[in-house]
């Protein structure tokens, strides 16, 4: 499966950049994510429950982050065993292109599957990881940049509205 799509996030490419390095941030964004550890350098290891149509399996792998060319462009990759429901991987190409004071966020996604999971068809599988990069991606804007219809300042304290790691990192 692969899928292209770009979000635009209400933050600079800086804070962008911080957060696509951020194991709380990439936690946080991960659907189903039970732990993740590690760092930037040296990888990081992740827990993810997530259901498959009727398949419920608990994948534990690592994420790597690669051809990082700061703060333009990186590379997620990511891959994860399930026990007898059998194995996911896939990734992300990323691009940062700054827009103003936002930040238009690129991705070519691909993934894969095997083992049991194979069984359930490929629209199945097609569909769950459309949604779940779908889901990565609206997580990730939210949390680094405020929504659209929230980035303009509040009309009663002028205050410009950010996402919570905006709010964390005093971006």
């Amino acid at each position: 499966m692969q899928l292209s799509d770009s979000r635009t996030i209400n933050a600079d490419v800086a804070t962008v950049w911080a957060a696509l390095l951020s194991p709380e941030v990439l936690k946080e964004c991960v659907p189903g994510c039970q732990e993740m550890t590690g760092s930037p350098e040296e990888g990081f290891e992740a827990v993810v429950v997530q259901k498959v149509g009727p398949v419920k399996a608990t994948f534990k792998g690592g994420v790597t982050l690669s051809d990082m060319v700061e703060p333009e462009s990186l590379k997620i990759s990511g891959e994860g065993k399930g026990g007898a429901a059998g194995f996911a991987k896939g990734g992300a190409d990323v691009r940062l292109e700054a827009d103003a004071h936002q930040t238009v966020l690129h991705y070519d996604v691909e993934a894969k599957v095997g083992g049991k999971l194979t069984q359930l068809g490929s629209r199945i599988i097609d569909g769950f990881a459309k949604k779940m990069a779908d889901q990565f991606f609206d997580n990730f804007q939210n949390a680094v940049g405020a929504p659209e219809e929230l980035a303009e300042a509040d009309a009663e304290t002028g205050e410009q509205k950010k996402g919570w790691f905006k709010r964390l990192s005093g971006g």
